[in-house]
């Protein structure tokens, strides 16, 4: 069963209409609300009301389980692509099998609702957690910076779940040649860097799990559309991170002081960020400090 409400009215022709799940999270509303500044339609869906029905030109909310496969289809009918970012975002609060769940079957509706309606353009958030990290005992790293090669050592419900459904749209990409998903993930998703720049004077070991990365969420928004018209064929998987760390501390010697042992694949510089966002660049165009 679905609900929806329709905020505002039509006042020219959009580029494309785009399905975006999770769109009353904190990314998904950036998401929405950059998708909107570029002109195209928008259905936000979520299994929560949007807290206010606001009156903008090309934005439909639905309300819906996307656990629900019927009730995903029926969402996202009509819309030219789906930016997937319905998940629950961690595995704190939750029992492990219900973070597990929600995730994996939700992202699997996402996929095959698509694909049976000829919506072959896709982008899911995935996380930097899904090689295993911040909630790992103790993160295994095979070298440093990080890049979408790096194996996954996840041994949480949270982290498995990101890098089943990166698995799941490698599946579907083989089935539909036509079908192109981007998995994006990204790093701890702030509004500005400013937001939580008291956390460069945190101790550096509160952080050392995540690698003292963040994403600002409008660079997240800007990725996630990107996604949608860039030119390449079936599934790849993207980092999507701020190109320097939240900490004042020199990168090289983070490094040497948390992962001594861990051998370094190219450059850590000043701030340098310890993740590899070089792929993101050369396929979708994307920069984190690029409006």
């Amino acid at each position: 069963m679905i609900r929806l409400w329709q905020t505002g009215e039509r006042g020219n022709v959009r580029p494309m209409k785009i399905a975006v799940t999770g769109g009353n999270g904190r990314v998904g509303q950036t998401v929405v609300q950059v998708a909107l500044e570029q002109g195209h339609d928008v259905v936000s869906i979520d299994r929560m009301p949007p807290e206010s029905a606001s009156q903008l030109p090309g934005l439909v909310h639905i309300q819906a389980d996307l656990t629900d496969y019927a009730a995903f289809a029926q969402a996202i009918t009509g819309c030219e692509a789906l930016i997937h970012l319905a998940a629950i975002p961690h595995p704190r609060f939750d029992p492990d099998y219900v973070v597990h769940h929600n995730n994996v079957v939700s992202s699997y509706n996402a996929l095959s609702a698509a694909a049976r309606l000829g919506i072959w353009r896709i982008c899911q958030a995935s996380s930097i957690n899904a090689v295993g990290a911040a909630f790992s005992r103790q993160p295994r790293f095979d070298y440093l910076p990080l890049d979408e090669q790096h194996p996954t050592y996840n041994e949480d419900a949270y982290s498995l779940s990101k890098w089943l459904c990166e698995q799941q749209a490698d599946s579907f990409a083989r089935r539909y040649e036509q079908m192109r998903i981007a998995s994006l993930r990204i790093h701890w998703a702030v509004p500005d860097r400013e937001t939580v720049a008291q956390r460069r004077h945190d101790p550096p070991e509160r952080m050392a799990k995540e690698l003292w990365g963040y994403t600002e969420r409008r660079a997240a928004a800007r990725a996630f559309l990107l996604a949608l018209t860039a030119d390449f064929s079936g599934h790849e998987v993207f980092f999507v991170v701020a190109s320097e760390t939240l900490t004042a501390v020199p990168s090289l010697t983070l490094k040497e002081q948390f992962y001594p042992d861990v051998p370094l694949h190219g450059s850590l510089t000043g701030n340098q960020g310890f993740f590899n966002c070089a792929k993101a660049e050369r396929l979708l165009g994307w920069r984190h400090d690029e409006e």
